[in-house]
C-alpha cells in the first residue's frame, strides 16, 4: 500500500498531539461528503442539469442584476438550438446528454492518514486508487519533491494534480512532472495555476513552454481564487471578481499566445446567497461583507456571482 513520511500539523481533523488525526473528525468529514455527493447524483440523474432549463438557471440573476440581462442573449441561443435540434428529431428523452450529467468528485488530499485509510487495491490490475475521491491534488505549500504528498502520490493510479504557484521555477515543474507522471500517460497529471490576476501571464508561458517542448502531457487549469485572496479592511479574508475573471482571461491569452491548451477552471463557489467574495454584478462591496460570511475556510462565490462568472468564461470561450 502506498505510504507517506513524515507528519502534518496544526490541521483541522488533527488530535491534539498534532500528529494522529481525530477518527471522529474525520468520519464527520466523509459522511458528509457522502450525503452531499447523493444530493449531486439526484440533481445530475433527475433531469435539473437538462439544457432546455437553461433560462430557469440564470432566472434570479437576470431578474435581479441589470449586468444579468446582457447574458440572457446567451441563454436565447442555446435555447434555440435546442428547438432546432428537436426539429431534427433530437429530443432530451431520446439522448441523455441534454438533460443529465455525469460528474466526478476531486478535492486537495491533505489529510494524508484520512487518504491513506481510503485508499485500496484494485484486484484484477494490483494498482493502488485513493478512493476520497476521482481526482486528488496536491496543494502549492506541499509539492515538494521530497514531501510526503509527492510520495503518496507517486504510488496512486487516480488522476492528479498538482498547485503551480507564482514561486515555481521551470526545473521544479519539469521534476514534478517526471516523478508523478514518469511513463507520460495523458491525463494522468493536471497543473493547476494559480498565479494571481497580475503575474499569469508573465510566469505562465515559460512553465507551458517547459512541458511542451519536454513532452509531458499535462493537462492545465486554472485556479484564479488563491492567487488573489487578500484582508479587506474589514478584516475578512476575500476575492475581488475582477481578480478572479482577470485571471482566467490572462491564463487564457498565455495559453493562445503559446499555442497551447487551456484545460479547465477550477472555481470555488456555493448556490447560497454569501456575502464573502467582492464585486460581481450585484457590486458586493466591503462593509457588506459580514452580512453574510458563512465560510469556515476560504471565501466562495456565491450563486449569483457563480453564474456571472460561467457566463463570462462561456464568452472568453467563444472568442477564443
Amino acid at each position: 500500500m502506498p505510504s507517506f513520511r513524515g507528519h502534518m500539523v496544526n490541521d483541522i481533523g488533527f488530535a491534539a498531539d498534532a500528529r494522529v488525526p481525530d477518527p471522529q473528525r474525520l468520519l464527520h468529514a466523509y459522511n458528509q461528503s457522502a450525503s452531499t455527493l447523493n444530493l449531486l447524483r439526484a440533481f445530475t440523474k433527475g433531469g435539473f442539469a437538462d439544457l432546455t432549463r437553461v433560462h430557469q438557471w440564470n432566472q434570479e440573476f437576470v431578474a435581479n442584476s441589470p449586468e444579468g440581462r446582457r447574458y440572457e442573449r446567451l441563454a436565447d441561443e442555446i435555447d434555440r438550438a435546442m428547438r432546432f435540434m428537436k426539429a431534427c428529431g433530437i429530443e432530451p428523452s431520446t439522448v441523455p446528454g441534454l438533460h443529465e450529467v455525469d460528474f466526478f468528485t476531486s478535492h486537495e488530499a491533505l489529510v494524508l492518514g484520512y487518504e491513506e485509510a481510503l485508499t485500496r487495491e484494485d484486484s484484477l490490475t494490483g494498482d493502488w486508487y485513493d478512493c476520497s475521491a476521482h481526482m486528488v491534488w496536491i496543494g502549492e505549500r506541499t509539492r515538494g519533491i521530497e514531501d510526503a504528498h509527492v510520495e503518496f502520490f507517486r504510488g496512486i493510479a487516480n488522476p492528479i494534480g498538482c498547485k503551480i504557484g507564482p514561486t515555481a521555477t521551470t526545473d521544479e515543474v519539469l521534476e514534478l512532472c517526471e516523478v508523478l507522471n514518469p511513463q507520460r500517460v495523458p491525463g494522468r497529471l493536471t497543473l493547476i495555476a494559480r498565479m494571481g490576476a497580475d503575474s499569469v501571464q508573465e510566469i505562465l508561458p515559460p512553465l507551458l513552454r517547459a512541458t511542451r517542448d519536454g513532452r509531458h502531457p499535462v493537462v492545465w487549469a486554472c485556479d484564479p481564487m488563491h492567487g488573489n485572496t487578500f484582508t479587506a479592511p474589514s478584516g475578512r479574508k476575500t476575492r475581488h471578481f475582477d481578480a478572479i475573471l482577470a485571471e482566467i482571461a490572462g491564463f487564457f491569452a498565455a495559453h493562445r499566445a503559446e499555442g497551447t491548451w487551456p484545460g479547465g477552471v477550477h472555481v470555488e463557489l456555493t448556490g447560497d446567497d454569501v456575502t464573502e467574495c467582492l464585486g460581481g454584478a450585484q457590486d458586493l462591496l466591503d462593509d457588506e461583507l459580514g452580512l453574510r460570511y458563512e465560510t469556515m475556510c476560504d471565501p466562495r462565490l456565491n450563486g449569483r456571482q457563480s453564474v456571472e462568472l460561467a457566463f463570462r468564461v462561456a464568452e472568453l470561450l467563444r472568442d477564443d
